[in-house]
């Protein structure tokens, strides 16, 4: 079982008539899912995808989001997925730079029409765009052999440049990597998982879909969170597994929106998680196993894992040791977190330059984040030697938001920090430099037109100057420190 069309007729012959999937009313087996990813497969297959096609996937978490994307896999094509809370250019962008032959999306989502919301952009390689819940089944024909070392997903990742880059892992090595995580996290058959982790996420496609197949879990995919509603949800579906970032916990922590139902399961992960928060998921949640964990897209999505049965100080403070089979080390130099195994990334898109500088002749992925080992081999991430920060598990880049900033007709100058924030882990600190009157409410509405929500900086600083070094590079160090 080393490619996803195999794990999808593997969890149908190892666990057929267990539960696999709940999504509003129907209700499925593996076996039925299974039935209905080859249909999609066999669909996709008679549209004209071919092996090696790229196609996007521009929507929320639904079974339509699954079984489209098995069958995707199924039939040979790579996977694109799209955050939804993207903008017309940002989408456009990345199916672009993919060179995607089609789209699968939906005709509504939070107020957009996402089938409508690229017409006019010039996407010369896109012939065809797919609405995710309408796709008929396609005809019994055969359907191709994929391998393992074939490129199962491009998930788009951006540097410090703000340029996104797509990032190229393969079937193999992606059930590999998630088989090994469910070990560590205790994983197991009959376990029922609430998916509110988006799924054009690594966090949730990865070790959501692909770790319920690989061990018989049931998915219960949730398109938008609302804590309340997944109080609910966690009661109405005898949910064992939730996973998210810290907001979620401290969400459902609120008075009227805490569980009577208790899980057995939960990860999260943050550059900043309170050891409270670890204490509070235990204590007044009612979750006896919590873990925590590290890892980018380029790692496909772990490095490492911290044991869930840890003291709530280690949970807090440390990522756990490496992802089993892998290694890491710290450089001497500049304090920088490597990695090397088989959960390095294949590359980046069409990008060897970069490929050359993340990935080391030696085979070390250089993630740009600054930690170090205790005498467990356990990693604590301290620092961060690219810019990106992360609000509420997802990645933000201040060189994309500078220069949207930098684009409004009041801007002379801008640069953006990532601070603490007790709900979202961090959140957006813009300090800017006018040449003409404007205020927050005025920047904000023109960030959110341009860019998604979660990349819009939560707090302004209008400033005289930006400190900078002799070679006329931002000290963002002070700007951190000028925010708190």
């Amino acid at each position: 079982m080393e490619t996803i069309p195999a794990l999808v007729e593997y969890a149908a012959a190892a666990h057929g008539d267990r539960e696999a999937l709940v999504d509003g009313e129907v209700r499925w087996t593996f076996a039925q899912l299974a039935e209905r990813v080859r249909d999609a497969a066999r669909a996709a297959a008679a549209s004209g995808i071919r092996p090696g096609d790229r196609v996007g996937i521009w929507a929320p978490n639904s079974r339509h989001w699954i079984v489209q994307a098995l069958g995707l896999s199924s039939a040979g094509a790579v996977l694109v997925p799209l955050n939804t809370r993207y903008k017309r250019a940002e989408a456009a962008d990345i199916l672009r730079r993919a060179k995607a032959v089609a789209l699968y999306t939906v005709d509504g989502f939070l107020g957009v029409d996402y089938s409508a919301a690229l017409a006019g952009e010039d996407l010369p390689d896109l012939a065809r765009t797919v609405l995710i819940d309408r796709v008929p089944p396609g005809p019994e024909t055969g359907l191709p052999e994929v391998s393992p070392d074939d490129v199962s997903d491009i998930i788009f990742t951006s540097g410090t440049t703000g340029r996104p880059k797509g990032v190229r892992t393969t079937h193999g090595q992606n059930l590999r990597v998630y088989a090994e995580w469910s070990k560590v996290v205790t994983l197991r058959p009959g376990d029922r998982y609430l998916l509110i982790n988006p799924f054009f996420h690594t966090f949730g496609y990865k070790a959501g879909i692909l770790a319920c197949l690989l061990n018989g879990v049931t998915m219960v995919p949730e398109p938008v969170f609302d804590a309340r509603r997944v109080a609910e949800r966690l009661a109405e579906e005898r949910i064992s597994v939730l996973m998210g970032p810290p907001t979620v916990f401290f969400s459902l922590l609120e008075p009227g929106s805490r569980p009577a139902h208790r899980v057995r399961l939960a990860g999260t992960g943050a550059a900043n998680v309170p050891v409270d928060l670890i204490r509070r998921i235990r204590e007044e949640l009612g979750i006896p196993s919590v873990f925590t964990a590290y890892g980018l897209s380029e790692s496909c999505g772990v490095v490492s894992i911290c044991p869930v049965d840890a003291d709530a100080a280690t949970v807090a403070a440390t990522t756990g040791p490496a992802l089993p089979g892998t290694e890491i080390r710290i450089d001497d130099g500049t304090g920088e977190i490597l990695v090397r195994g088989y959960n390095v990334m294949q590359g980046y898109l069409d990008d060897p330059r970069a490929t050359a500088e993340a990935v080391d002749a030696d085979g070390w992925l250089h993630t740009g984040d600054v930690g170090v080992l205790d005498e467990r081999g356990y990693l604590t991430i301290t620092d961060r030697l690219k810019d990106m920060f992360v609000v509420g598990g997802f990645n933000a880049y201040p060189a994309e938001i500078e220069n949207v900033l930098l684009a409004h007709p009041a801007v002379a100058d801008a640069s953006v920090v990532g601070v603490p924030d007790e709900r979202l882990g961090e959140v957006g600190a813009a300090f800017l430099v006018l040449r003409s009157p404007a205020d927050a409410a005025e920047l904000t509405a023109w960030l959110r037109e341009r860019l998604a929500n979660f990349k819009v900086p939560r707090h302004f600083h209008f400033v005289d100057s930006l400190p900078r070094n002799p070679g006329g590079k931002v000290l963002k160090h002070r700007l951190r420190e000028a925010s708190c």
